[in-house]
């Protein structure tokens, strides 16, 4: 059975750590779809409504779908801008979605940016500017992740609910 992780947050959540973990665990057979290297490395385009991030995104998508078992979706994904996203995830995977939502506070994010090697390229003050409080979406029934979880407990979290969907 076909299966879609969503991981959304802010910058500096954990939302790539904890997609790479997921991506080594399950191997081969496991895409992972970052948002910041499709849009940021391969487009060079900016965020926003009608950013052209989003089409690439479901065709990536809809790629995974036909040729993975395990599709790792991850990146802030401002939930007024990546609709068209949500939506296409729902056509192809059905209930066949684990999806979660860093809520953690800004201080915290931006702890955690200083531990990364990406803290030279972007600051706190980019941090502000892209801060979207509390941005759940309604298109994904989407579980939160809390700053007091470790990467391990969340691991073993998303583990267990991928195994529920085969039951």
């Amino acid at each position: 059975m076909k299966k879609l992780i969503t991981l959304r947050g802010n910058s500096g959540s954990g939302k790539t750590t904890i997609a790479r973990a997921l991506q080594e665990k399950f191997g081969k057979n496991t895409m992972l779809l970052s948002q910041d290297v499709i849009r940021r490395d391969i487009l060079k385009t900016n965020d926003g409504a009608g950013t052209r991030a989003n089409d690439v995104l479901i065709m990536l998508l809809e790629y995974g779908h036909a040729h993975n078992e395990l599709v790792i979706l991850e990146g802030i994904l401002n939930s007024r801008w990546y609709t068209p996203l949500f939506d296409a995830a729902k056509a192809l995977y059905g209930e066949n979605i684990c999806a979660y939502y860093f809520d953690l506070p800004f201080e915290e994010t931006l702890r955690r940016h200083q531990t990364k090697d990406k803290r030279t390229e972007f600051g706190e003050k980019e941090m502000r500017r892209w801060w979207n409080e509390k941005d759940y979406t309604p298109a994904l029934n989407e579980q939160t992740l809390t700053p007091d979880m470790m990467q391990n407990e969340i691991i073993d979290r998303i583990c267990a609910d991928l195994e529920r969907l085969d039951t």
